[in-house]
Order: structure tokens, then sequence, then C-alpha cells
């Protein structure tokens, strides 16, 4: 995956390095992006095409739902045809855990709150013979009744008690291939949570707002949690939960990675927000570059600017950009104009210089 990876000052929490099939997770790995498939696991094909369309799209592990044993058996074909990770998200039925491990996945998700203690163990054993990853996922959602009993909510607290002592459960058997999540809907709480929890264990954590709803609110949301999160060095893989098609998590996911400096991978498109000076159609071009972009892997940052007050100078630091004027604009490059073109060849010319300057970076 051609990209420019962890150029930023953030310093990262220091934590144990798993492997989940070919992915480092922890360590000094990168952050890794994740998704769930929202298919019905039983039809193989949707799955993976699914799979294959979030794969393109830059999603580095995939979950998929485990509700049966008819799912279990689809779990072979499903990981035949893909290419990156698969983890079978399991809920109450332990059995459907183990036989997941015996089907190959690289890993599996259980939530603590919803399988005895005893169980957990089973599944634990199996997953140890065969080294597969476990991500313990609380969830304020479905925290064990005790610990509601103790705090009266799903607090940040009851979220911490229960990953440690899940955490002892599972050290208690010699298994240490985990990643932790702590999951709330509540974004203050979710923050408070995690922050609790990197300073009380080493292991990976994944970072996610449960339950963030349609596109917009997920994106404040994920922006607001798990960006927060990041900025403090916590977190070592992450997921944007989005209402319908997951393939729009990817691009929210590389887009907090890449405001943060984190990780630079994938086109960064920057537009002015427009005004009266504009007399270009920015919108319009701004979709359809965005469009045409989508699911490159290689770097680039592109500006497209309304006017020349917000041309070269301020997007200086662009590898390429269009300013707009009437009917027209100018194309530049690092800040220098290099020609001027009609609008009407505004998208041709920008994703033609676009592809000369990437394989021009091949080349080199």
């Amino acid at each position: 995956m051609a990209a420019v990876e962890n150029l930023s000052l953030i310093r990262r929490r220091k934590t144990k390095r798993i492997n989940l099939g070919v992915v480092s997770i922890g360590g000094d790995s990168p952050i890794v992006v994740q998704s769930m498939t929202n298919t019905d696991t039983r039809d193989v094909e949707s799955t993976i095409t699914q799979i294959k369309k979030l794969e393109k799209a830059g999603c580095e592990i995939i979950r998929i739902a485990i509700p049966d044993k008819e799912a279990v058996l689809a779990i072979h074909a499903i990981k035949k045809k893909i290419g990156i990770p698969l983890v079978a998200d399991i809920h109450f039925n332990y059995r459907l855990a183990i036989d997941a491990i015996k089907q190959g996945v690289d890993g599996i998700r259980i939530n603590p709150g919803n399988i005895s203690k005893d169980k957990i163990k089973k599944i634990v054993k199996v997953a140890k013979d065969r080294q597969v990853v476990i991500r313990i996922g609380i969830n304020s959602g479905s925290l064990q009744k005790d610990l509601l009993l103790k705090y009266g909510s799903p607090t940040p607290d009851a979220l911490v008690e229960s990953a440690l002592k899940n955490i002892e459960l599972f050290e208690d058997q010699g298994f240490d291939l985990i990643k932790l999540s702590l999951k709330s809907s509540d974004v203050p709480g979710m923050i408070e949570a995690y922050r609790s929890i990197a300073v009380k264990t080493d292991y990976p954590l994944h970072l996610g707002v449960t339950e963030a709803g349609s596109l917009i609110n997920a994106a404040i949301k994920s922006s607001l949690g798990i960006g927060t999160l990041l900025y403090e060095g916590i977190g070592d893989t992450i997921r944007i939960s989005v209402t319908g098609n997951p393939l729009s998590e990817i691009p929210l996911a590389y887009g907090i990675l890449r405001a943060l400096g984190i990780r630079k991978i994938g086109p960064e498109i920057i537009s002015c927000p427009t005004c009266g000076r504009c007399e270009i159609d920015l919108l319009r071009l701004t979709n359809k570059i965005e469009k045409a972009l989508a699911g490159r892997k290689d770097y680039l940052k592109v500006a497209l600017m309304g006017c020349v007050v917000n041309g070269p100078g301020e997007a200086a630091d662009s590898d390429i950009g269009i300013a707009g004027a009437r009917r027209q604009g100018i194309l530049f490059k690092k800040g220098k104009v290099i020609k001027k073109i009609k609008e009407k060849d505004f998208e041709k010319v920008l994703l033609k210089e676009i592809n000369l300057m990437l394989d021009e970076r091949k080349i080199v």
C-alpha cells in the first residue's frame, strides 16, 4: 500500500504487539483501519463481494457476524477469497466461537457480558491452542449484571473494571493474544474509559464509538472520540461505525488519521467553503474529483480553490491544485502556477496531471 506512515509528532502509547493474520497490531505498527460487513454471512457470494469492495477502499481487517452454525460453515469459503484478516463476531453462543476458530478465522470478538466465565475459558483454551487473537469487546450496552448493580450504569469505571477482570481471566489460562475495546455511544464516557484502561494495561486497543448513527453523526462522534484519543497517543486499530453501507466508514477513518498526521494514505482533498468571489462550480468539481480518486492508496494533497485569493498562496503546501476565476482557472503545483485552463477542462486536466505525478513517483 503506497503511503507515508506515522509522520505525526504524536507519541503513541507503548503496547504489546500481536499478529492478526498478516496484519501486525500494536507496538510500532501503523494504526489499522477495520470494518464489519452488513451482509448475511450465510450468503457467501454477497459477503465476499462486499469484503473485496472494502478491501479495495483500504479496509485492513474485516469482521463478520456469526449468528448460527450455517454462518460458521461459510467461514472457510469466505476466507479463501479475501486478502485481509477475518474476524468472527460472536454473541452468547460459545460453541460458535470455538467452531469459528476451528474454521480458520484469524481472530474472534466476544463480549464477556453475554457469555459465562466457564464458557469463556473453553473459548480461550481453543484460541490458545491455535494462536488465534481474541478481542475482548466491552460494551456499555451489554455489561455484566454485577457491574451494573455496583455502578448503577455502564460508567467508564464499570467498563474498565470489566476489561481488567476479563484480562485476568484470560491471563490465568496463559493467554495473551488480546486486543481490547471499551465502546460506548457516549463520547465523553468512551474517551474516559479508554484513557483509564490505557494506563492500566499494555494490550492493544481498538477504538470506536458504538451506535454512532448515520454518516454525519458518525463522522462527528468518531472524529471527537477516536480523534481525541489518537491525538493523545491511544489506540492501535479503529472502526468508524456508520449506519448503512460500511464502505462509507473507510474514507472517514483515513480522514481522521490524515488530519492528525498519523497515516498519510490516499488522496487528501482540500477545498474552500466558497464565498461571493467564487465564479466556478466548485462543489461539482470537488464531488467529481473525490469520486475519481476514491480508493486510491497513494498519498497526494489536492487543493480545489474557488478563487485566486484562496489559490496557490493558501494552498502552497498542496502537491497540486486548481484555483478558479470566471469560467477558467489556474493549475498550480507546490504553490507555483503552471498554466491557465478552461473550467470545462478542470477535471480532465487535473486528473491527467495527478496520474502523471503518481507515475513519476513510482519511477523514482
